[in-house]
């Protein structure tokens, strides 16, 4: 008996918004949607400052100084 084991990654390497959510893409090919009602700070934030983001840790997570949010890739999995 064989065992296949899929090594996804836990990494992002871009997000983009659309409407009331974020979308992270994640080097292995998945997308996550994530509403921005999870994170009162995404949600109350400008489109300007939505853009202003930067992977920290090769993409373990993201962070938005101006509005001063950091959020675990590896958390929005959980």
């Amino acid at each position: 008996m064989s065992i296949l084991t899929i090594n996804k990654s836990k990494n992002a390497v871009d997000i983009a918004f659309e409407d009331s959510k974020m979308i992270v893409f994640l080097e292995d090919g998945r997308e996550l949607s994530i509403p921005l009602e999870w994170f009162p700070r995404l949600r109350k934030a400008t489109s300007e400052q939505l853009s202003k983001w930067r992977l920290i840790g090769k993409g373990e997570g993201i962070h938005w100084s101006e509005i001063d949010e950091d959020i675990s890739v590896e958390n929005l999995l959980e």
